[in-house]
């Protein structure tokens, strides 16, 4: 057991948390993502919404200031520059864990299985909401 630390966080996470150096991706999907099929590295949150694990992994990994925007999103086909609610969910945790406003941009859907595929590792929760799906570049502490 661990102090402070979010028990959502279990050993694999954290491992791959720590690991992750500055400038890896990290994917966090919602339930219809392909995630077992292409993911490098995974850990699968069964029972947990886009917003719960959001608020663990970014109580302990920094976002990248460096990179803008780092925090990407996969967008409705057709409508990708549309913001949806799980999206404004995710920014703002992200917002509230970093104190500070972090850009968001869209990206087709294709493209975002592209970029996911290479994502360092990859987090697959139960989330229903459609197009729950974000790259997130780690920063420094």
């Amino acid at each position: 057991m661990l102090k402070n630390i979010d028990p959502l966080l279990g050993a694999d996470l954290l491992g791959h948390l720590a690991a992750m150096g500055h400038g890896d991706v990290l994917a966090l999907v919602d339930r219809n993502y392909p995630a077992a099929s292409s993911a490098r590295r995974l850990v699968q949150l069964p029972g947990v919404d886009v917003p719960r694990a959001a608020r663990a992994i970014f109580s302990v990994l920094p976002v990248d200031t460096f990179v803008e925007p780092a925090l990407l999103r996969m967008g409705p086909v057709g409508e990708e520059d549309v913001e949806l609610p799980v999206h404004a969910d995710l920014r703002s945790v992200v917002e509230e864990a970093e104190g500070r406003p972090v850009p968001s941009a869209p990206l087709e859907r294709f493209e975002f299985y592209r970029r996911a595929a290479a994502a360092y590792v990859v987090v697959a929760t139960t989330e229903a909401r459609p197009y729950g799906c974000f790259l997130v570049t780690k920063g420094v502490v």
